[in-house]
């Protein structure tokens, strides 16, 4: 009998997908048999997406079209059962800085009090990715910025699209 395969969830609202994303999903994808990309469909902690789900989903499945164990879908309920409905058994979950380690910390506590079975895995940052964030390119975008080196092409276009408006 095979072993159970190792799933894990990458959950992020993608919006949009940075190579910092990229490269923490590239990472993790060589850990696990199968990684979720899990695009939030309705935040509480943030805004309003700038992108609709599906776009998010387009924008991330060409970035990770290399990786044949990476898929992506929405959710739109608790990590925790989303998790627990594919099998998995952790949520990757990169980190920059002191910042993203405090509301990391606060919700790893909250997954394990609802999930003991469930384990939080994260990946530093790389280097010249640490300062990356999705509003981040979105400011600089706004005010005309060159973003052509923090996310994929096709990311760069719409979001020149999208904020031109």
């Amino acid at each position: 009998m095979a072993p159970d395969p190792r799933i894990a969830v990458c959950p992020g609202s993608y919006d949009p997908i940075t190579n910092g994303h990229i490269d923490v999903i590239s990472r993790a994808s060589v850990m696990f048999d199968e990684l979720v990309v899990a695009v939030v469909n309705s935040s509480v902690r943030k805004s309003r997406a700038l992108f609709d789900a599906d776009e998010r989903i387009a924008f991330i499945e060409a970035a990770t079209a290399h990786l044949a164990n990476v898929r992506v879908d929405t959710f739109d309920v608790l990590i925790v059962d989303y998790a627990r409905r594919l099998g998995a058994k952790a949520i990757v979950k990169g980190l920059r800085a002191i910042s993203d380690f405090e509301y990391e910390l606060e919700m790893n506590q909250l997954n394990r009090h609802l999930a003991t079975d469930i384990e939080s895995v994260y990946l530093m940052a790389s280097p010249q990715y640490s300062f990356l964030s999705s509003s981040g390119v979105k400011e600089i975008a706004t005010f005309g910025g060159d973003i052509s080196d923090l996310v994929p092409e096709a990311v760069a276009r719409r979001l020149q699209e999208a904020l031109a408006r």
